[in-house]
């Protein structure tokens, strides 16, 4: 009884929409011929065909990722954030993936297993693995990875929610209260405009050169800030190679500290800091803010997110709003941040000369910019009269805090008790201030 009820519920149902259709089609005619054109030119939806049960199987063949690894003639494309196809040669559509795929892997080890700055490098390694997903499209407009790489990276939004962020985080008094500590995360600065030449030596015009050689400051939001401003094409490999070598700063930087010090020096011991009065740090950040106004206007997105930031904290009246840039803020950001700069880890991005020449450019000016910090410091501590450990000069570059730390680290290996960390914090935040000021100059010869 029930299976004859159903059954004449649906021929009715299909009566009474046959009826609908045909009385609409009898009132507006033009209007349902005018949507029908309008739905058939936005979505061109593909007819059916059948297919046997081997065809089907093919079908399905070529549908996975195997398939696509394997068959480097399939005509695959890369789709842009913007929406650009390119046409995805042999070597990036199979090994090359491949390799990516090891270096995520290589990526996620040091992250996990060695402790390398996690917070950065496991959103970046698996914002790789999606990209170099096939067929998928993630990096497109439509894809996970496009989207959010349109959302804050495209529009250098995200680098100065970064920025505030690391502001709510930073206290400027170990500057404040030592600061002729500023000139060493000055010389740390030497790394950017020295790789600017040889960027230049290499072939690099100069514009690109510029965008580079950011890099050198190992500071993350600034390179994309500038990158996207200068070189657009080549943002993916600044972006990977800055945050790279943000995350490697406990590989890099010991190796360099030790080289230029002797024993003697990395085990000299700083007297203890005066007390900064609160009035001093809550003036600080609008000075600073006022002076890049006057003087280089161009430097001010990045300095003014990092003073508002700053400013919220040393106010003690919006807690709500500290504890949000500080924790949940910059954490989301970076998730995002991540992983969009992961979407460049693409094979068919990544795997080129250009981007080659973009990490050794960058690792050489990381370098130079971490031995002219503590070439600055030896000579600021034979000519003070207060000891000064050289090695505090190497905080000078704008990772902060990983470099701080890594010399705080490195000071306590050589003479256990010796703490660095609020010594090395005054050149290190001197660096931040120091790579925006570099890529407000770098920005204004081309305008």
């Amino acid at each position: 009884m029930k299976i004859r009820e159903i059954f004449i519920s649906i021929i009715f149902a299909l009566f009474a929409t046959t009826t609908f259709s045909f009385a609409n089609q009898a009132e507006g005619g033009d209007s349902a011929h005018q949507a029908t054109t309008h739905q058939e030119e936005s979505v061109e939806k593909k007819e059916y065909q059948p297919k046997s049960l081997s065809e089907l199987a093919v079908s399905f063949w070529r549908t996975t990722g195997i398939n696509a690894i394997f068959d480097t003639d399939d005509g695959e494309v890369a789709v842009e954030p913007d929406g650009k196809e390119e046409k995805i040669g042999a070597f990036e559509s199979s090994l090359g993936r491949i390799i990516m795929i090891i270096i995520v892997f290589i990526l996620f080890y040091l992250a996990i297993a060695k402790g390398f700055e996690p917070l950065l490098l496991i959103p970046i390694a698996f914002g790789g693995l999606l990209a170099n997903i096939p067929l998928a499209h993630m990096t497109g407009p439509h894809g996970m990875l496009g989207v959010i790489y349109n959302m804050g990276i495209a529009n250098e939004f995200f680098p100065l929610l970064i920025f505030m962020g690391v502001g709510a985080m930073t206290d400027f008094g170990p500057l404040l209260a030592n600061p002729k500590t500023a000139l060493l995360g000055g010389a740390a600065q030497f790394g950017i405009f020295g790789s600017l030449v040889g960027a230049v030596m290499l072939g690099f015009d100069l514009q690109d050169a510029s965008a580079i050689s950011i890099i050198g400051g190992a500071d993350g939001p600034t390179s994309i800030f500038i990158a996207n401003r200068l070189a657009p094409d080549m943002l993916g490999a600044i972006a990977v190679a800055a945050y790279s070598y943000m995350a490697l700063v406990p590989v890099i930087q010991p190796p360099i500290m030790r080289a230029l010090t002797t024993k003697e020096e990395r085990q000299i011991k700083m007297g203890v800091q005066r007390k900064v009065h609160r009035l001093e740090k809550l003036i600080f950040p609008i000075v600073v803010l006022i002076l890049s106004i006057m003087i280089l206007p161009e430097s001010t997105p990045l300095i003014g997110a990092f003073a508002f930031g700053n400013f919220v904290k040393e106010s003690g009246v919006v807690e709500r709003l500290n504890d949000t840039m500080q924790n949940a803020l910059i954490n989301t950001v970076t998730i995002f941040l991540g992983l969009g700069v992961g979407s460049k880890l693409a094979a068919d991005k990544f795997l080129v000369l250009e981007s080659l020449g973009i990490m050794i450019i960058g690792l050489i000016a990381f370098s130079a910019g971490t031995a002219a910090g503590v070439l600055m410091a030896k000579l600021m501590n034979k000519l003070s009269k207060e000891p000064i450990n050289p090695l505090i000069g190497a905080a000078g570059v704008s990772a902060v805090p990983m470099a701080a730390r890594v010399v705080s680290r490195v000071g306590a290996e050589e003479r256990p008790g010796n703490i660095l960390l609020m010594h090395a914090m005054g050149p290190n935040v001197a660096g931040v201030i120091g790579s925006a000021v570099a890529a407000g100059v770098l920005l204004s010869i081309f305008n």
